[in-house]
């Protein structure tokens, strides 16, 4: 079983960035893909970002390419999530999550076994 906490959200403005971390627990998180995923107010969690368990590969949703990285030290157990240039519709809960799907179902919500509580990030002036 994998535990995930998150932290490093909080309240930065237009353009600033982030990092948000996501440390597992137990010895198996190398096994895993990551993903990131993020909640905003009245709308569904939907995917932000994906590393595979090696690291060698990652995905992200549209909206955020190019502004976002996703990436991992598997010597650390935990994962991370660099955010640039942050706009206010990045506002969310932003949450980890571990599982093991398939490259083509990176994406999918259900495919990962295990959530983090999430940690917020609000993007005003």
């Amino acid at each position: 079983q994998v535990q995930l906490v998150e932290s490093g959200g909080g309240l930065v403005q237009p353009g600033d960035s982030l990092r948000l971390s996501c440390a597992a627990s137990g010895r198996t998180f190398n096994r895993y893909a990551m993903g990131w995923f993020r909640q905003a107010p009245g709308k569904e969690r939907e995917f932000v970002a994906a590393i595979s368990w090696t690291g060698n590969s990652t995905y992200y949703a549209e909206s955020v390419k190019g502004r976002l990285t996703i990436s991992r030290d598997n010597a650390k157990n935990t994962l991370y999530l660099q955010m640039n240039t942050l706009k206010p519709e990045d506002t969310a809960v932003y949450y980890c999550a571990a599982g093991k799907p398939t490259p083509a179902r990176i994406q999918i919500l259900r495919d990962y076994d295990y959530w983090g509580q999430g940690t917020q990030v609000t993007v005003s002036s």
